[in-house]
C-alpha cells in the first residue's frame, strides 16, 4: 500500500488511489526549529472496524470481536488514559444480556470474583423515613462497580488496540463511499470499513445515521457520597446496609446505594429546568446543601435524609435525557452503525449497561456470521433487532421514570408494582 506522509503540508508522497489512509498526530517531544513542524503527520494501516468509545459497551464489542478472531479492529478513546477519573457508580448485571455478553468474551469468572450478590436487595421507603418492604437478595443480578468492570474488560483487550487521548470530532464520507473520521487531536481516519457509535447519548456517530437527538426528559439528579472516615457513616451503614434504597414522596426521591469500597452514593432526584444545573457552583458544598434542606426540596423530609444532606460530599449533576421510541426508526446505513446509549438513550431503568452489552454482543456475532466482506449486511441484520430491544428499554425509562417521581411509595408499586414483582 502507497502510503501518505506529509509534516503539516510541506512534504507529500502520493498514495495510490484508493487505498486507505490513516493521518496521526505525533507530537515530537523535542524542539524543533520551525512551529509548524511541531505536529507531524503519517499514515499507518487503516482497521476494517473503527470503534468509537471504550465503555463498557464499546470494550465488550471489541473483546466479542477479538474472541471470534476478528482482529482487524481499534477503539478509539477520548480520555487521556485508562486512569482518566469517569468511573461511575454500581451497577447490576442481568443473567441474559450483560452476563451473557461476558459468558461469550470469555469473561464471566472474572466478572465472579469482583460481583457482589450481597448488594442486589432493594429497599422501598417514604419520605418520613418509613421502610416499606424489602426484596431481591440473592436475585441473580449482582453489582459491580462501573470502574471494576471497565478494568475487567480493559486488561482483555489486546494492547495497542486503544488509541487514548481521541475525541471525535465529526464523521464524514470519502468519495469511495467509506468513513472519514476526524479526531480534535488532528488525527484523521479514513477507508474504515465500519464505524461503530459506542460513544454515548451525545454520539457524533449519531449524526450520520439519523436526526435525532436526546430531550431532556424534565428530571435530574444531585449526586453526593458518604465515604468511610465521614462522621455519618457508621450510622448509615448501620441503617442501610447493602444494595439500594429508593425514598419517595411529593414527586421527589432519593436513592441510597452501597459501592465497592463500601462507601455511598446518594441521588437526590427532582423536577428541574433543563439548564438548572448551570446556575449552581457544585464545588460550594455547603451552598448545595442548604438549597437541598430548603423547603423547595427535602427541607420536611425525615431528619435520617437530612443528615445525608448534611454530611453529603463530592457533588455532581446528572441530567436525565432520553431518546424517544419513534427515533428509532432509521434505515441502515453503509459504513455506519451504534450500540449502546449511542443508539438508544434513556431514562436510567436499570437495562442500560446490559442492553448495551448485549448490543455488543449481538453485533459481533452479526459481524462472525456473515464476515468482515460483508459488514453492511451484518449491520443491517444486527439492527433489526436492536432498533426493537431499543425502543422497548425508552419505553420501560419512560414508565419508570413517571412511577418514580410521584407522591408516595405505593402510588410507585400500584404503577410499576407488577413489573418488578412488587405485588406478589
Amino acid at each position: 500500500m502507497s502510503v501518505d506522509c506529509s509534516f503539516s503540508g510541506l512534504l507529500s508522497t502520493p498514495r495510490a488511489e484508493g487505498s486507505p489512509c490513516i493521518k496521526v498526530v505525533v507530537h515530537s517531544g523535542f524542539q524543533m526549529p520551525h512551529p509548524v513542524l511541531d505536529t507531524i503527520a503519517f499514515s499507518m494501516s487503516t482497521p476494517h472496524i473503527a470503534i468509537i468509545g471504550a465503555g463498557p459497551c464499546g470494550l465488550t464489542l471489541a473483546q466479542l470481536l477479538e474472541h471470534k478472531g476478528i482482529a482487524n479492529y481499534i477503539v478509539y478513546e477520548r480520555d487521556d488514559s485508562p486512569n482518566s477519573n469517569r468511573a461511575g457508580g454500581s451497577l447490576d448485571i442481568h443473567p441474559e444480556t450483560g452476563q451473557r455478553a461476558l459468558r461469550e468474551a470469555g469473561l464471566f469468572d472474572k466478572f465472579k470474583e469482583c460481583a457482589r450478590y450481597a448488594d442486589t436487595a432493594f429497599a422501598l421507603g417514604d419520605k418520613n423515613g418509613n421502610r416499606i418492604f424489602q426484596m431481591g437478595e440473592g436475585r441473580d443480578a449482582p453489582e459491580i462497580d462501573r470502574a471494576e468492570l471497565r478494568k475487567i474488560l480493559l486488561d482483555a483487550v489486546p494492547e495497542g488496540k486503544i488509541r487514548w487521548g481521541h475525541i471525535l470530532k465529526e464523521v464524514t464520507f470519502g468519495d469511495d463511499g467509506r468513513p472519514r473520521l476526524r479526531f480534535e487531536n488532528g488525527t484523521v481516519l479514513s477507508g474504515v470499513r465500519l464505524v461503530v457509535g459506542a460513544d454515548g447519548a451525545w454520539s457524533k456517530v449519531r449524526r450520520v445515521i439519523t436526526k435525532a437527538t436526546p430531550q431532556f426528559a424534565g428530571k435530574a439528579y444531585l449526586e453526593g457520597r458518604i465515604r468511610r472516615g465521614n462522621p455519618l457513616y457508621k450510622t448509615m451503614a448501620g441503617k442501610f446496609g447493602p444494595g439500594m434504597y429508593l425514598a419517595i414522596g411529593d414527586k421527589k426521591i432519593t436513592i441510597t446505594q452501597r459501592q465497592g469500597d463500601g462507601s455511598y452514593r446518594i441521588y437526590f432526584g427532582f423536577q428541574t429546568p433543563e439548564h438548572f444545573f448551570r446556575t449552581l457552583d457544585l464545588q460550594n458544598v455547603e451552598a448545595i446543601r442548604e438549597m437541598l434542606l430548603s423547603s423547595k426540596y427535602y427541607g420536611d423530609w425525615a431528619e435520617g435524609t437530612k443528615d445525608l444532606i448534611r454530611h453529603a460530599t463530592d457533588f455532581w449533576a446528572w441530567s436525565l435525557y432520553t431518546l424517544s421510541k419513534e427515533d428509532l426508526s432509521w434505515k441502515s446505513v453503509s459504513g455506519a452503525t451504534l450500540c449502546g446509549d449511542a443508539a438508544h438513550v434513556t431514562v436510567p431503568n436499570g437495562e442500560g449497561v446490559n442492553l448495551a452489552m448485549a448490543d455488543a454482543l449481538e453485533l459481533a456475532t452479526s459481524i462472525a456470521q456473515h464476515g468482515v466482506e460483508e459488514l453492511n449486511e451484518a449491520v443491517a441484520e444486527y439492527e433489526k433487532g436492536m432498533l426493537g430491544r431499543g425502543a422497548e428499554t425508552i419505553a420501560q425509562g419512560e414508565m419508570m421514570i413517571e412511577a418514580m417521581f410521584v407522591e408516595r411509595p405505593d402510588i410507585f408499586v400500584q404503577k410499576f408494582g407488577p413489573i418488578m414483582g412488587l405485588n406478589n
